[in-house]
């Protein structure tokens, strides 16, 4: 774990490391000068600062954790409930005759959790829905603005027609549109976080305190630990930028920093896991989601 590279943040840190590091070999340079114009600061101070500082970064990586995790909550019940709705599509809905109705019906399930994805990411969904949909469909979503929601009323719709056919009762559309109802929550609530950063000023009260704090820190070391003080100060500072640097990161859990919710391979096992129940056939594999279609 110490020498581990990929997912950790110090690539992004090792610049203002460095540049701490210079700034702290200056620092003990000119040690003598600056001590006899009394120009140091007790380390009595940094102690005292630095574990207000610490708490204050706990808080700050506490509240963006609850973030990461509400969003990884929110694509388990997402898991969850596009796999109720397939398997009501297939053991509720009457009719051997209408097996390519609930192909379609789960392929829109697929397609919403792959718009979801892009949707959160800022990305082109076409790609995916083109793969999953007919050119029909697929025309239907391209100039929607909230693709996720369309597709939701494409399903809806979906089971009114079961409906309206007399392949499903009342009893049984009605518990159709609690799971879809359901879905409607996730995306909501996949939405809320995105669309509600951590308030702007509260983060850069955090940023600036930190950095400030980081290079007053060889003022306080100077006097006493002459040419270790760069690396103990490097060493200090990695672990509070670092603290700031994870919680910027989980802050919007759905993005694509190696730290961030494993969207990719979320959905495609949602999209495994669906296809096997419309009696697709899957085998394990190694690749990223763990299963290929055959």
């Amino acid at each position: 774990m110490l020498f581990e590279w990929n997912g950790s943040v110090l690539p992004q840190l090792l610049p203002r490391l460095f540049i701490l590091f210079g700034y702290s070999m200056l620092i003990v340079y000119f040690r003598d000068d600056l001590l006899n114009h009394n120009i140091y600061i007790n380390p009595a101070i940094f102690t005292l600062f630095g574990i207000a500082l610490a708490i204050f970064l706990g808080f700050r990586n506490t509240v963006s954790y609850d973030r990461f995790w509400e969003g990884r909550k929110l694509w388990g019940a997402l898991l969850n409930d596009t796999r109720s709705l397939a398997r009501q599509a297939h053991t509720l809905v009457e009719g051997n005759d209408y097996n390519k109705e609930r192909t379609h019906f789960i392929n829109l399930l697929t397609a919403l959790v792959h718009a979801l994805k892009h949707q959160l990411r800022q990305t082109d969904a076409d790609g995916d829905l083109k793969r999953l949909l007919p050119d029909s469909d697929g025309n239907k979503f391209k100039t929607a603005v909230f693709k996720p929601i369309m597709i939701l009323k494409e399903l809806g719709v979906w089971v009114n027609k079961a409906k309206l056919s007399g392949r499903i009762d009342s009893i049984t559309q009605a518990n159709f549109d609690v799971n879809l109802n359901k879905l409607s929550d996730i995306i909501g609530g996949c939405e809320r976080i995105t669309s509600t950063p951590i308030p702007y000023t509260y983060n850069i009260l955090l940023h600036r305190t930190v950095y400030i704090y980081c290079f007053l820190l060889p003022f306080g070391f100077v006097e006493s630990t002459v040419w270790i003080t760069p690396f103990v100060i490097v060493f200090i500072a990695y672990t509070f930028v670092a603290l700031e640097a994870i919680a910027d990161e989980l802050e919007d859990p759905f993005g694509v920093e190696p730290n961030d919710l494993a969207l990719d391979a979320m959905s495609a096992m949602i999209e495994s896991t669906l296809l096997e129940i419309d009696n697709k056939h899957i085998e394990p594999s190694k690749s990223a989601n763990g299963y290929y279609i055959t």
